[in-house]
C-alpha cells in the first residue's frame, strides 16, 4: 500500500514543473488566493517537518528537543512570512 506522500508525489511534482513552466514565460505575478498561499505554506511546512524529522533522526536529537526545533522552524516561517508580505499566518487558519 503506498504512503500517502508516494500517493501526492506525482501531484506535487506536476505542480512544481507547471510552476516553473509559467514562471520561465510570464513575469506577471500568479495571484494566489488566502486559500491557494494557506495550501502552498501548508505544503513546504509538511515538507519542511519531514526533513526536520528525518535530520532528527539521523543526528539521533532527543524528543524534547525535536519538538523546539519544530516550534522554532514554524515560528520562523511565520516571522518571514510576515515581513515579506504582511500575512499573519495565523489569521489565515481561521
Amino acid at each position: 500500500m503506498k504512503t500517502l506522500i508516494q500517493k501526492l508525489e506525482p501531484h506535487l511534482l506536476e505542480i512544481e514543473a507547471a510552476l516553473w513552466e509559467r514562471e520561465a514565460n510570464i513575469e506577471a505575478p500568479h495571484r494566489y488566493s488566502d486559500e491557494a498561499f494557506r495550501a502552498s505554506i501548508k505544503i513546504f511546512m509538511a515538507g519542511l517537518m519531514d526533513k526536520l524529522w528525518e535530520l532528527q533522526e539521523k543526528e539521533g536529537t532527543p524528543i524534547k528537543e525535536r519538538g523546539e526545533m519544530a516550534l522554532h522552524a514554524g515560528t520562523e516561517i511565520r516571522k518571514i512570512i510576515l515581513e515579506m508580505t504582511g500575512i499573519d499566518t495565523h489569521k489565515l487558519n481561521k
